[in-house]
């Protein structure tokens, strides 16, 4: 996730503090190609402007020309003018009103409506204890109403019926007499889009939202179409009075540039931001947090949250006691190396440390596959209870059969088994190396 943007702030923020001072000419060139990362980054022209305009008289101010860290300074300042375009502070759905509250979710076909739909009923369910209805309003795309059933049914999540040739407005009518009846507390409306902007779309929108009222009207954006996505929100703004914008695919958007644009263009909040296919891969847009990713330096605030929500308590505690105990087996491992694959795997919880990049150039450079949390995985689940207890008893007939279960050769288990004998020797030198988001060369040996 904006990864081009964040190497070069990385490159450019490491070249001010290695100044021990610095004069105008040099802040100049710092901002200058602070604009040229932002422009790069397909940021719109409008805001990389405006953020060198405000970032300009501060970065050149006494206060940090004369300091003895004044490239820490200017990281400050631009962290805090990110911040504030990018929305100060986080949003939350509005359901302030009387149930069912209404959410309309509107954008051009392809952007991920259907999907955002029920991973929004998802985190209304867990975060807010709402139960919701899914409605599906596209009547044009082939099987776009039987696939939000199909997400519907898969997750638990309550949708409306299809009715066969029945028009949108009929069915939002329909959708507000059946919520009315079931007593959901929500419904969210998947409106139909189209390849491009046009005035039917548009047009039918509007007639949607004065039947339902919706208390929320939320653009979906993809965040992977960078300036075209801001084009596509300040259309939408003009016509039907946005109140959000949830942008998906932000995973895979290394520019960032959608991102940082879609507030100061329309000047309605980002809601949510979408980092994967699965049914719980919606995050909150904290501004902060996403300044902190931008510039380098982690969020380690939602890695906590993850952690609290995607792992297991008892195994942590009973893993930390084996470990301390010395009876840590290859079941502990298994549990440890299931729970990483929750949180995204060694890339997802890496991309939240402070230093990414460097920490990713450690990990190309010590050739580490991400693969090689399936590969261990698969291997642990051939061996017997008894070799997990004690892996000391594998040999080599042992390890010829673990092999063909797994699919692997003799050379990736001793591997494995290399690695787990010094995993309580690798967990003390992570817990002691804590700063620059440094990890000791050694641990990535004990991964190749």
């Amino acid at each position: 996730m904006f990864e081009k943007l964040t190497n070069k702030f990385e490159e450019i923020f490491s070249s001010l503090n290695k100044a021990p001072s610095l004069n105008e000419a040099q802040v100049d060139e710092g901002l200058r190609k602070i604009r040229q990362a932002l422009l790069e980054a397909d940021v719109a022209l409008p805001v990389a402007k405006k953020l060198i305009e405000n970032i300009k008289p501060k970065a050149i101010g006494q206060e940090i020309i004369r300091s003895t860290t004044p490239g820490q300074m200017i990281i400050k300042v631009v962290y805090d003018e990110i911040v504030k375009i990018l929305g100060d502070t986080k949003s939350e759905i509005n359901l302030n009103t009387t149930p069912p509250a209404c959410l309309m979710l509107v954008g051009l076909q392809g952007s991920g409506k259907t999907t955002t739909a029920a991973k929004l009923a998802r985190y209304l369910e867990i975060n807010n204890k709402k139960k919701s209805l899914l409605v599906s309003l596209d009547v044009y795309r082939p099987a776009a109403q039987e696939q939000l059933n199909i997400l519907g049914k898969d997750n638990s999540i309550q949708t409306l019926p299809v009715v066969k040739d029945q028009l949108p407005i009929d069915i939002a009518k329909r959708a507000l007499s059946a919520a009315s009846l079931s007593g959901v507390d929500v419904i969210i409306f998947d409106t139909a889009g189209r390849t491009q902007i046009d005035l039917s779309m548009m047009n039918e929108i509007k007639e949607i939202k004065s039947i339902s009222s919706p208390i929320e009207t939320i653009l979906v954006a993809d965040a992977l179409t960078g300036q075209v996505a801001v084009n596509v929100a300040q259309e939408f703004k003009k016509t039907v009075d946005l109140t959000g914008t949830i942008l998906t695919r932000v995973d895979g958007d290394g520019r960032g540039g959608a991102a940082l644009s879609m507030k100061f263009a329309t000047n309605v909040p980002i809601k949510f931001i979408g980092t994967g296919e699965k049914i719980d891969k919606l995050d909150v847009f904290h501004p902060d947090r996403i300044a902190n990713r931008i510039l380098g330096m982690g969020d380690v605030v939602t890695l906590v949250e993850k952690a609290s929500q995607d792992l297991d308590e008892e195994k942590i505690k009973q893993t930390e006691e084996n470990l301390k105990t010395g009876s840590f087996s290859m079941e502990d491992y298994l549990s440890q190396l299931r729970q990483m694959r929750k949180m995204g795997g060694m890339e997802g919880v890496l991309s939240m440390l402070p230093g990414v990049s460097k920490i990713k150039k450690q990990m190309d450079n010590a050739n580490i596959d991400e693969n090689i949390i399936k590969t261990n995985e698969a291997i642990i689940l051939s061996m017997t209870k008894e070799e997990r207890l004690s892996p000391k008893i594998i040999n080599p007939s042992r390890k010829k059969r673990i092999s063909s279960g797994s699919g692997t050769d003799s050379a990736t288990i001793n591997k494995l088994l290399k690695q787990f004998k010094m995993m309580t020797n690798m967990m003390k030198k992570m817990s002691k190396n804590k700063s620059e988001g440094e990890i000791p060369p050694e641990i990535f040996n004990q991964l190749k």
